[in-house]
């Protein structure tokens, strides 16, 4: 106590806090008041008068003055019955697909344990792995962003990896990856392999079959591209065994009454979201033709954005004149050395989408 009486405040915390942690940057979120907002991959779509109606009957009858069931059987109930699940697996909710990340990461944060996954891909792998002091080993994709095989199995091979992330679609890039390059991962580790599949309700692959054959995977899922990221509500299916130990970690009363109740209702009418996911599916093919005429190359996507790149360099120049134009999109460009001169453009509603082409457009034409 003596020592910290005459210390600067800046001084106490270069003291108490991680250097590793004092050099991150916290997760951005931009501020999209008042505009178009095609930055962070969500379903633009809202539910039609009637359901609006329903659920807000739902939250009225919810006791606020209760905590909430531990483990929402009846989301677990709905989640199995709209995404198939056989009751051979288990189901564990996370606070959205982060607090999951947390939790795997937690389960196997011993000692020198090593955290794995292609680069560039979601930020939070990385973030999450150095907040509980593990080694992250990150393994750059290809120039056309596929998996470097032989890179990655040398690397399980080298640092014999706890933890294994492999996002299917990928995140930021948009593509599925070969399944006989996840199958040679999959089959080189020791450690657990968790197919992400944030992206799914956009994609045409479907991995839940994967874990009849390994049991080391597990497949994680969340609801908020398919159009309730406001309930921050994910999920992690798997073998009993791996979620057993893992359940020790969740904290008590994760997902609250209203994301419950919420879940339940949007679940009974999960025919609404896949209806919105297939019109952004349409949209998606229309906006990638509409760039493609715009000179820009564009990389194929089974997501709910697109990536392109700018071949005139001017990747800042354009992300600023949409900004103008009260659109908001993510530059990647100076993320990672394979993003350069990219960006990522969530998919709208169309006029949304129409909006943007427009604003191109005349950043052509000045």
């Amino acid at each position: 106590m003596g020592d910290s009486v005459n210390m600067t405040l800046d001084q106490q915390v270069t003291r108490l806090i991680r250097p590793e942690i004092r050099a991150l940057q916290a997760y951005p979120v931009a501020d999209a008041s008042g505009m178009i907002k095609l930055d962070a991959m969500e379903n633009p779509y809202q539910w039609p008068e009637e359901l609006v109606s329903d659920w807000q009957q739902r939250l009225a009858d919810c006791d606020l003055n209760r905590y909430p069931h531990p483990t929402a059987p009846e989301v677990i109930a709905g989640l199995r019955q709209a995404m198939a699940i056989p009751d051979t697996y288990d189901v564990l909710l996370g606070n959205g697909s982060d607090e999951i990340i947390q939790l795997l990461a937690m389960a196997v944060a011993q000692p020198g344990a090593t955290v794995l996954a292609p680069e560039p891909g979601f930020v939070m792998y990385k973030m999450i792995a150095t907040y509980l002091g593990l080694r992250y080993v990150a393994v750059n994709l290809q120039a056309d962003f596929s998996l470097d095989v032989e890179a990655m199995i040398a690397a399980i091979n080298a640092q014999q990896p706890a933890l294994i992330f492999l996002a299917q679609p990928n995140n930021p890039t948009g593509n599925l990856w070969a399944e006989d390059d996840l199958h040679a991962i999959i089959q080189a580790s020791q450690g657990i392999v968790v197919i992400d599949e944030a992206y799914l309700p956009f994609s045409s692959r479907n991995h839940l079959s994967w874990l009849d054959r390994y049991e080391h995977v597990l497949v994680m899922r969340t609801l908020s591209k398919a159009g309730l990221a406001g309930l921050r509500l994910g999920l992690l299916i798997g073998r009993p065994a791996w979620l057993h130990e893992i359940n020790k970690l969740r904290m008590p009363y994760n997902i609250n009454v209203l994301t419950q109740a919420s879940a339940t209702f949007a679940l009974q009418h999960y025919d609404v979201l896949q209806e919105q996911c297939e019109l952004l599916r349409q949209q998606r093919e229309w906006l990638m033709l509409e760039l493609e005429r715009l000179s820009l190359i564009v990389f194929p996507s089974e997501a709910n954005f697109v990536l392109v790149r700018c071949p005139d360099h001017n990747a800042r120049a354009l992300f600023e004149h949409l900004q103008q134009h009260k659109i908001l999109i993510k530059c990647l460009d100076g993320g990672h050395p394979l993003l350069d001169q990219c960006l990522r453009i969530t998919v709208g509603k169309p006029l949304e989408n129409r909006a943007l082409i427009e604003a191109l457009q005349a950043y052509r034409s000045v």
